[in-house]
């Protein structure tokens, strides 16, 4: 035990360098008496590589509902009986939402689209729903509209969409036994034109979907081979009507191994607190998760679940004498 944190003390808190797949296996496996010196490892390797400021961000979805994608996890696919049905936001609700975001001290925005690929119609009311925020709102705008064009790629660096989130959701070996409609090779084609673009890539997934130890660490492999700036630390909340509906929620201390064994194998980017951490984690993994490598969180609430009050996440960062991190330091 001693020697797995002796070695990731020396190679990611002294050198900057990642874990590998092996050494990140090995982090995941260390028992449950470990976990405090893992997560004040990780947390050292958070302030040293990133610093004290906690980066915090709203999502609103702009079509929720009738994606004809099959994610085993989702409530949105129009493939399960599962409760959420389409709707489109009006651009009006859109900037409201965006305001109602900085309100909180957030510096970012994200608008989210469940479908495959955008259409022309979703790429028309994205351009005209950013060029409205950004007339009367001062905040980041980030994407996340499934799998790019070349072309559509081009279109958004036009917007002004400065980063844009594609998830790979779980590790190559494990992919097809989540998603059949599509493969994990695509999804990691648009996050390679996006990088390519300029856009800075936001790319992580959920933990909990029947992955293996084993493919954990291979899924955190691959996102530092992607080196994305953002990752979204999602643990799956079973929704009634889908195939994942009746799967367990992620032990808190298993939540807590992976969340400093991410930080371990991507010391410099932003690891952000996602989907599924209030029931996974509470109020007290909450806490630890930001005292364990965490350095960003969405406030309020995700796409089709409920999340933490903004105010919560607000006064806990305050408590542990976390800044939020400055609109001016994300550009």
């Amino acid at each position: 035990m001693s020697e797995i944190l002796d070695r990731a003390r020396s190679q990611v808190l002294n050198d900057g360098v990642g874990l590998d797949e092996s050494q990140i296996l090995d982090v995941l496996r260390l028992p449950d008496d470990a976990l405090p010196e893992l997560l004040q490892l990780a947390h050292d390797v958070r302030m040293k590589w990133c610093g004290p400021e906690v980066e915090v961000e709203g999502i609103v979805s702009l079509k929720t509902g009738g994606c004809p994608e099959d994610c085993h996890f989702c409530s949105q696919s129009g493939l399960f009986a599962s409760p959420v049905r389409s709707v489109w936001l009006d651009i009006p609700s859109l900037v409201e939402a965006a305001k109602q975001t900085a309100a909180t001290g957030a510096t970012e925005f994200c608008i989210v689209a469940a479908v495959r690929g955008p259409d022309q119609r979703l790429m028309d009311q994205m351009r005209e729903g950013v060029k409205a925020i950004k007339a009367e709102v001062d905040i980041q705008v980030a994407a996340s509209l499934g799998m790019l064009t070349q072309e559509q790629v081009d279109d958004l660096v036009d917007m002004g969409v400065h980063r844009y989130n594609h998830n790979l959701e779980t590790c190559r070996s494990h992919f097809a036994n989540v998603v059949t409609t599509h493969t994990w090779e695509e999804r990691w084609g648009t996050l390679k034109m996006v990088r390519d673009s300029g856009m800075e890539v936001c790319c992580g997934g959920i933990l909990g979907l029947g992955e293996s130890l084993e493919q954990r660490a291979e899924f955190a492999a691959q996102l530092a081979e992607l080196d994305p700036h953002e990752v979204p630390m999602n643990f799956l909340n079973p929704r009634p009507g889908t195939p994942l509906g009746d799967q367990p929620v992620v032990e808190g201390k298993d939540a807590l191994r992976a969340i400093a064994a991410f930080r371990l194998a991507m010391p410099r980017t932003i690891l952000r607190f996602a989907g599924g951490r209030e029931i996974t984690l509470g109020d007290l993994g909450t806490r630890d998760g930001l005292l364990g490598g965490i350095n960003a969180v969405i406030v309020g609430n995700y796409l089709t679940t409920l999340g933490r009050p903004a105010t919560s996440d607000l006064e806990l960062l305050q408590d542990l004498k976390m800044p939020v991190k400055a609109l001016s330091e994300t550009i």
